[in-house]
């Protein structure tokens, strides 16, 4: 398992606010612990990137974002109160009532989300969904200027909620999504860099992947690093809680172990890969079916350049998307150890042709 050196890592990479588009604080985080046992650069998308074994082949690249869904400044009214656009996927009920965490020219700046309270809400409105735009942040300015003398429009923001550890190895933090994977990928870097293969590995820490429609960072990272071989770390959806159909989702449960994909994209050479390795260390997985795309990295990556082999791992997480995502401690461990020992089994012999 981890060390408390690690978990301190991982924790305050989970506390680094940065949502897409301005991942550099947690980012920093990310490369300075990189920088202890990989060589590291950046590129203009703002990507993270950590190589070991520089002289191997093939080429593999890991990837996991690491921003996390947020809100933007858009507007400040004469009696200082701020309006917000999001920045990824939100359900705004989660927004009613939270404390933001907003990344101010000076510093943070913290707000809390508005709304009329239930008594002022007439009978027949009570039962309606809350829209963002329904929703004002309460800085505690007396006007406009005095607001933006801390704030101006544009300014990126998260809900301030910290990590916290459960019982049982539970792992809690808004940022599960996808820190977490940025988190795997750094630490499977780590464990190949003790006990190499014969393979170049590189370990990215993605951007803008939850409003990555076109790819994000992770299809321009894919496109210079020319990998023949990817490994995509990302979350899933847990499915051991109430009102969950195992039907429509699958098995993914936390302490399950890893989530392998199986699908439309997915190299069925580097799934196999995955599932025998599993198989031969004994490490517990299940798999999740993707019959189109998978709404992760792995979606840009796979038609890079001329094409790259790529699988997804996934992690379970509780709560998606809200202020108190969940997942097992004991399977970020498993899912660093198969991906360590997965790459290692690939050799310049290794055929990634599909057949």
């Amino acid at each position: 398992m981890f060390s408390p050196e690690s978990i301190a890592f991982l924790k305050k990479l989970l506390d680094t606010p940065g949502p897409s588009g301005f991942e550099s604080a947690p980012a920093k985080v990310w490369r300075e612990q990189a920088k202890t046992f990989a060589a590291v650069r950046g590129d203009v998308a703002g990507n993270s990137i950590a190589e070991v074994n520089p002289e191997g082949r093939p080429t593999i690249m890991l990837a996991g974002h690491i921003d996390e869904i947020g809100v933007i400044l858009t507007y400040i009214d004469d009696e200082g109160f701020g309006y917000i656009g999001p920045i990824g996927g939100w359900d705004p009920q989660v927004l009613v009532g939270q404390r933001l965490r907003f990344m101010g020219r000076g510093g943070d700046v913290f707000g809390v989300v508005g709304r009329k309270p239930i008594h002022m809400i007439k009978q027949e409105d009570r039962g309606k969904a809350t829209k963002i735009p329904e929703l004002w942040i309460d800085f505690g300015a007396r006007s406009k200027k005095e607001a933006q003398e801390m704030l101006e429009v544009g300014d990126p923001g998260v809900i301030d909620a910290r990590t916290i550890e459960f019982p049982n190895g539970r792992l809690v933090s808004r940022s599960i999504d996808d820190r977490i994977g940025a988190f795997v990928v750094l630490e499977a870097l780590r464990r190949y860099a003790e006990d190499p293969g014969e393979a170049k590995l590189v370990g990215v820490a993605t951007t803008q992947e939850e409003i990555g429609y076109r790819g994000g960072g992770a299809g321009v990272c894919a496109t210079c690093i020319g990998p023949q071989m990817a490994i995509v770390v990302d979350v899933t959806f847990a499915v051991d809680h109430p009102g969950i159909e195992k039907k429509e989702y699958g098995e993914a449960a936390i302490d399950g172990g890893p989530v392998l994909t199986r699908g439309s994209i997915i190299s069925p050479v580097v799934f196999n890969l995955l599932r025998e390795t599993a198989e031969a260390k004994a490490i517990p997985v299940s798999v999740q079916a993707a019959g189109r795309e998978t709404s992760t990295d792995a979606d840009a990556i796979h038609i890079a350049r001329e094409g790259v082999a790529t699988a997804l791992v996934s992690i379970p997480n509780r709560y998606m998307h809200s202020p108190n995502e969940l997942v097992s401690l004991q399977d970020l461990d498993r899912a660093a150890d198969l991906i360590a020992a997965t790459c290692r089994a690939v050799t310049a012999k290794t055929d990634f042709t599909a057949r």
